[in-house]
């Protein structure tokens, strides 16, 4: 009884937890509102770490050290006006200054289910928050060695038409050594992105500069993940390398010390609940990842090797930009261990079939609440012998109840006797007081990694169930969920669980289906339809197994 304790007491631990989480989401400070980014030049947006010396602790981005003659480039006095681009699953605004991704709307992601016109802001720079995908060329005859580049561009209105699959945006700058083509390729469905330099040497000697990307967010909060309750999705910048497949870099690592790391291939990847932004390079070339937090913003990204351009000749660098959901499959297509970016955790081996058994049920039915469904039985199916095991130990406690109490009643007041008789008793009646407790224990990897696969599907983001439930990403706005989950958790804690003789865990258990209803309001709809679910299954297999055992005398 002692281990019962034990366990009832941990689950108190984490329902508190969970609840002093929820009022820190709702209540508790919140990050403050960034101030707008002014369209001036400044000789501090480069990479992290130089390739021939560092620049000051100031700098946003890596300097390349010059190498020859120094560039006399003037800086502009203003970024020029906006250029804005449309496709059917974009809507993306260019800063000509610097040739940076200032704004990225994604038409197929509603706001929210109130704002079903509003597109999702993923990228912003404004007063309320700097998320920005910056890129350009340092070193020695760099375009951006000496601030950002003005770039022209024909248009500042660029729209992917009906009739076409790509559309490609070219934005110029020229200068006395080259002229530099910046050329956004956008193709019809896809959130990614390919950006890349056209480089003409004009001059008679040979051109040298490096290539950088990099992804540049304030601390301001995740605007994707709601007031939910519970465990919170990753906020923060991620990358593969040779040693770890998926590496998270974490605000606080950034702030702590800079990030650097030289890999092949690779990508740079800022993250957040549903949605993700990432830098993704030559996969067949080296490049140097790096990381650094500067005047309030933390930047996170990579420069490759040094570029030559012999003398009038021509040469193409760049990269692709993903800005979109966390789409497994696509993301698995773009770059190797990029779908590791859906964080399952570490029980990722048992949410992938999850996953993928929840797909497929969508597939069948079209019903993402329907599919939780199908999925709740199949892992009851899986479970029953189990869970049946549980239940028998359970009623077989219930059953030797009365002389339970007996021996309460006739050692109360000798606690090593008591615990003696207790163990006897049963012995005698070959009952296991823990046989109810190990087989749950078995099964809550498997609902833990459900959590996650739940958290983390942007396919559930927005998606409707029945009647009154019209996103499942959020809480049940009318409670009736949490409500029906710990009326089914009384019932079955009232009428088919044994009553602990220790008085203390009764009124303990007693309280259990009102701390965790109080809990599960605020859990996103499809968590707590699986719930749910699963209680009323387990309501019906206890019952059937608990009368099993009576009949048996």
């Amino acid at each position: 009884m002692d281990i019962r304790r034990t366990l009832i007491f941990i689950g108190l631990a984490i329902s508190s937890y969970f609840l002093i989480l929820a009022w820190n989401d709702d209540y508790g400070s919140k990050p403050q509102d960034s101030q707008p980014i002014a369209a001036t030049p400044s000789s501090q947006e480069a990479p992290i770490a130089a390739i021939d010396g560092d620049r000051s602790q100031d700098a946003d981005v890596p300097t390349i050290t010059s190498t020859g003659p120094d560039v006399d480039a003037s800086q502009p006095e203003a970024s020029g006006e906006l250029i804005q681009v449309m496709t059917d699953v974009l809507t993306l605004t260019i800063d000509p200054l610097g040739g940076e991704v200032v704004e990225v709307l994604l038409p197929k992601f509603p706001a929210s289910i109130e704002q079903k016109d509003v597109p999702f802001v993923l990228l912003e720079r404004n007063s309320r928050r700097t998320y920005v995908a910056q890129s350009g060329l340092l070193g020695r005859d760099g375009i951006d060695s000496d601030g950002k580049a003005l770039f022209n561009s024909d248009r500042t209105r660029y729209e992917l038409s009906e009739d076409q699959q790509t559309l490609e945006v070219v934005l110029t700058h020229r200068s006395d050594k080259a002229e530099v083509d910046k050329v956004f390729t956008f193709t019809r469905g896809e959130y990614l992105v390919d950006i890349s330099y056209r480089i003409r040497n004009l001059s008679e000697q040979p051109w040298q500069g490096v290539f950088y990307a990099q992804l540049k967010r304030d601390g301001s909060g995740d605007p994707s993940q709601g007031n939910q309750m519970g465990m919170q999705s990753y906020l923060g910048a991620a990358l593969t390398t040779s040693e770890n497949r998926y590496e998270k870099v974490s605000f606080d690592d950034l702030e702590d010390s800079a990030y650097k790391q030289v890999e092949t291939g690779g990508w740079a990847a800022m993250l957040q609940h549903y949605f993700l932004s990432a830098w993704i390079p030559a996969q067949d070339e080296q490049h140097t990842y790096n990381g650094r937090f500067v005047k309030g913003n933390y930047l996170f990204g990579f420069y490759s090797q040094p570029t030559q351009v012999a003398a009038g000749d021509s040469a193409t660098v760049g990269a692709q930009l993903y800005v979109g959901p966390k789409n497994q499959e696509r993301l698995a297509e773009i770059a190797e261990n990029l779908d590791l970016t859906i964080d399952y955790g570490w029980l990722w081996w048992i949410a992938q079939p999850l996953f993928w058994l929840l797909s497929f049920f969508h597939g069948l039915v079209g019903n993402w609440g329907v599919a939780i469904i199908l999925l709740t039985i199949s892992i009851k199916i899986l479970f029953y012998k189990p869970s049946a095991m549980s239940y028998r130990s359970m009623a077989n406690v219930r059953k030797v109840a009365p002389k339970i109490q007996e021996i309460k009643e006739k050692y109360g007041d000798n606690r090593e006797k008591l615990g003696q008789e207790m163990m006897k008793l049963y012995r005698d009646e070959k009952v296991n007081p823990m046989g109810g407790c190990l087989p749950i224990l078995i099964q809550m990897p498997v609902f833990i990694a459900l959590y996650w696969v739940l958290m983390e599907s942007v396919e559930l983001r927005q998606a409707p169930f029945f009647l009154w439930i019209e996103d499942m990403s959020i809480k049940d706005p009318y409670f009736v969920l949490p409500l029906l989950m710990g009326a089914a958790m009384f019932v079955q804690t009232r009428f088919l669980n044994p009553t602990p003789p220790d008085p203390m865990q009764a009124r303990v258990m007693q309280f259990m289906p009102i701390i965790f209803t109080i809990f599960f309001l605020w859990f996103p709809a499809g968590l707590v339809l699986y719930w749910v679910v699963n209680q009323l299954l387990s309501i019906a297999q206890q019952y059937v197994v608990t009368k099993q055992i009576e009949k048996q005398g």
